[in-house]
């Protein structure tokens, strides 16, 4: 395992250089990939070019997003499906192979039966392309409580729930985007984590939850820096994931507000510290 820099995940933002440098700086192995400046930068240059920027500062690319629109009406889903292609092979060249993307726990218009035919035939799809260039699609559920209320349909929004998905996917390269808020508020447990194989696990989010509120009163944008108050065991959490063999990216994700309004320098700083914290806690330093 390793800490992966998602500058957008801190509201921090800048070229690619910028970011790898930053990466490096502030001792993250991994930055997350920005595929269609990557693209830019080899036509002006090379692949080799942008290769190199990440191997002279030893920092890899830790992932990238799935550009599907897969959440919306059929014709948008489909046209946005065509770009696929191209932006896997891109993300293939500078070996980046995981492609987190997340899942909407709710619907206003599918039941959830109609709604999980759909999610496994449109993200088949995607998962057959990527497969085609060697990465793997990792799949996050939403689990606040807070997040489905007042909405018409439950959908999925617990860790067996999504691997119940990707198996249905059935490509073989589709496992979890595992974020530890969300399997905090799903009430998840240790034991889900450890009864999973190390491939079903394609990527990692960390964070920590506010004190003093209720587990299902969480609000999903409403987080911490991980390690910060302990609410989430993610001493824990980071063990069962060397536990099972996981060796990929581990990617704060706080949402704080405080974080963007700082220069990008203090920001990675300040969440990488967190990330030292929480790497003794997980017994990774």
């Amino acid at each position: 395992m390793y800490k992966n820099l998602s500058p957008g995940a801190i509201g921090i933002g800048g070229s690619m250089p910028e970011m790898i440098a930053l990466a490096k700086e502030t001792g993250f192995g991994g930055v997350d990939l920005d595929v269609g400046e990557a693209m830019r930068r080899a036509a002006e240059t090379s692949w080799d070019a942008v290769r190199a920027l990440f191997a002279d500062a030893g920092v890899r690319p830790g992932g990238f997003g799935l550009p599907v629109e897969f959440r919306q009406d059929e014709a948008t889903f489909e046209t946005s499906l065509k770009e696929l292609p191209k932006i896997a092979e891109a993300a293939a060249k500078l070996e980046c192979y995981r492609c987190p993307t997340w899942l909407l726990p709710c619907s206003d218009g599918l039941p959830f039966d109609e709604n999980f035919a759909q999610h496994a035939r449109r993200l088949r799809a995607c998962a057959q392309i990527l497969k085609d260039h060697g990465c793997w699609l990792g799949l996050e559920f939403v689990g606040p409580k807070t997040s489905r209320q007042g909405h018409q349909y439950e959908f999925i929004y617990t860790l067996p729930g999504m691997i119940e998905l990707a198996d249905a996917i059935g490509t073989g390269n589709v496992g979890l985007l595992l974020d530890c808020w969300h399997w905090y508020t799903s009430h998840g447990t240790i034991e889900q984590i450890t009864s999973l194989r190390a491939g079903q696990v394609v990527y990692v989010h960390v964070n920590d939850a506010p004190a003093g509120i209720a587990v299902d009163e969480q609000v999903d944008n409403v987080r911490r820096l991980p390690g910060d108050t302990g609410v989430i065991d993610i001493g824990g959490f980071l063990k069962a994931l060397q536990q099972i063999g996981f060796d990929g990216p581990i990617t704060p994700e706080p949402f704080i507000p405080e974080l963007a309004a700082m220069p990008a320098a203090e920001a990675a700083r300040v969440t990488a510290k967190a990330m030292d914290r929480i790497w003794k806690l997980g017994g990774l330093a």
